[in-house]
Parts: structure tokens; sequence; C-alpha cells
């Protein structure tokens, strides 16, 4: 209790005199692009066709990059140069960069990996984003070894998939850059908070939470994007296959609507974008550390002070008023 009141009164008085983000007074035009559940023989396919569907209705409408979710392209672009074709044409015909999210094995490499993939005019422009943090048992078996049993009894991956091995900012155009995560990423704010130090104006997360559509998951999911927008004072996207998605601004206040878990739908939001720092992204996790600090020192203090008593008798003899001890029976 005493380490976290010290962590928090520091962290309330530096805080307090910190430079906070601004708006630029600019805004950016994103559009989410959510198909909603898909399921059975061929999903990958028709889940791809109806992306394709609901991004064309976005031509017209001034949009500067479409996202897609995680997972929506099922198939390795290297591998279907047909569908980088049918991307290409849907950013000449929407007039704005894609970012979907390859979930396949890749063709110039061994292993399956998750990778956020821009998309342009003439095809994939070459700024990839492998994902680095994965779901244990979702996505790779830890000690698979000795755990790998838990692929017989559960959902648990087949395949371990493969990280990437670095964060990357992409620009989009128009000076607008953008820092792409991956679903679990989101939890972790020292990504975003990296993405930011590395110039990223907007930051984005593709996910899929199909497997919990009837929980609090999707919505407490969708959330981590407004801590993490508040914590870097940068708008944040939350783009998913089957909601909830959303979009909030560097306040980690919520931008126009949610996609929920019904929708399959495409909508445009206007993202305010914003400049400056914040206390977190200069100084990082030090409250937390501090706390810790603060902890041990005091834990360190009681442990010293405990051996000093242990020292001492715990009961002193009992003396008369001469000073010599009580004799019992007089």
């Amino acid at each position: 209790a005493v380490a976290g009141l010290v962590a928090v009164a520091a962290a309330g008085s530096a805080a307090w005199a910190a430079p906070r983000p601004e708006q630029t007074g600019e805004r950016t035009r994103i559009a989410l692009v959510q198909p909603g559940v898909i399921a059975g023989p061929d999903s990958a396919d028709r889940r791809f066709d109806r992306e394709e569907r609901l991004t064309r209705e976005l031509a017209g409408q001034d949009v500067d990059l479409v996202v897609w979710g995680e997972s929506s392209v099922g198939f390795d672009l290297g591998d279907r140069p047909d569908l980088a074709r049918r991307l290409a044409a849907l950013s000449r015909e929407t007039d704005a960069e894609i970012l979907v999210n390859v979930d396949a094995r890749r063709s110039d490499r061994p292993g399956i990996y998750k990778s956020s993939v821009l998309i342009g005019p003439d095809g994939p422009t070459g700024d990839r984003y492998d994902k680095m943090r994965l779901v244990p048992f979702g996505e790779y078996v830890p000690a698979r070894s000795l755990l790998g049993w838990a692929t017989s009894v559960g959902k648990a991956a087949g395949e371990d998939r493969r990280r990437g091995s670095e964060q990357v900012v992409m620009d989009v155009g128009d000076g607008l850059r953008i820092g792409p995560m991956v679903c679990f990423e989101t939890a972790f704010p020292d990504m975003s908070r990296h993405l930011v130090q590395d110039g990223a104006g907007v930051l984005l997360a593709q996910s899929s939470t199909s497997t919990f559509q009837r929980s609090w998951a999707p919505e407490q999911h969708a959330s981590l994007a407004a801590l993490r927008a508040a914590e870097t004072g940068r708008p944040m996207v939350h783009a998913t296959l089957t909601g909830v998605s959303a979009v909030y601004g560097a306040d980690g206040g919520r931008i126009g609507p949610w996609l929920g878990t019904d929708a399959s739908a495409a909508h445009v939001y206007e993202v305010p974008l914003a400049r400056g720092t914040t206390l977190y992204v200069r100084f990082g996790d030090w409250p937390p550390q501090a706390a810790l600090v603060v902890l041990a020192v005091y834990g360190a203090v009681g442990l010293v002070r405990s051996r000093r008593g242990a020292r001492r008798p715990l009961v002193p003899p009992v003396r008369t008023a001469h000073g010599s001890p009580v004799r019992h029976g007089r």
C-alpha cells in the first residue's frame, strides 16, 4: 500500500507538469472492413470475397487507408498472384492503400506467419510486419516436446507460427505513418510506445476474436486500444474479422460507432491526428518499477527490524522495587 501510494503520488506530480499531446487540426479518413462470421469449407475464399465486396463500397468516399482484420487473407500472396492483383485493383478503385493481414505459410521462407501487409495500386508495397508476440497454445505450444498433447484435447496450434524480429512503421502517403500490431500484442503497452517513438502517427491493431463471439472478450479486447491511445497520445484503430471493431482518439475517447459482433460492414472514421509526447512514451514503465523499488526497500527495513527484535528476550524478568527477582511464596 505504501509503495502504491508513493508511486501514484510521484506519477501524478510528474504528469501534472509533463507535456501533453495536442490536436494538430488534421484528420485522416480510415475505413474498417469487418466481414463477420464465415465458417465451414472454403471459408478463406468466401471471406476474401466478402471483404472485397465490402471494400468496393468505399469507392468515392475519399478514404486514406482501408484496414482489414487479422487473418483476413488466408493465402500467401506470393503463391496467389491472382489475389494480389484483386487487392491492387481494390486499392485503385478506392484510391487508398489497404492493410491486410496474411495468415499463411510463406513462399519465400519456411513456416507460417501472421503478417500485416500493405497493398498499393500496384500490389504489395514491400511494407510488411510479422507478428512478434504469439498467443501461447493458440499460435504456438510452449515446450512442445512436453506439452504437445494439448493439441489433442483442444484447439492448440498443430504447428507453431513463426515470430517476426522487429516492429515496423509504415508510410501510407501524405505524411501519414502507421504502426501495426496484431491481436494479442495490444495487451503489451511497450509495443505501442516503441511504435510512437519510431514516428507512428496512428496505431493499428488487426484482430480476430471469432472464437469468443458469445462472451465479454470482444468488447474487452477492443477496449485495450483505448488504453494504448491514452498512454501514447496517438489515435488507435482496432479492426477485427467478427467484431468488436472500434476507433479511439489520442485521449482514449471513442470515435464513431463500434462494429459489434453481429455486423458485416465497412465504415469510414474521421480520425483526428495529434502531436507531442506523453509521460509514458518518454519514460516508459517507471511508476510500477518505482513501486517495486519502494516495496523492496520497505520490506528490507521490516526484515532488519524483525531480526533486531528477535535478539531481545521476549519477556523481561520481573523485579521487585529493590531490584531483586520476585521469590514466589513470600
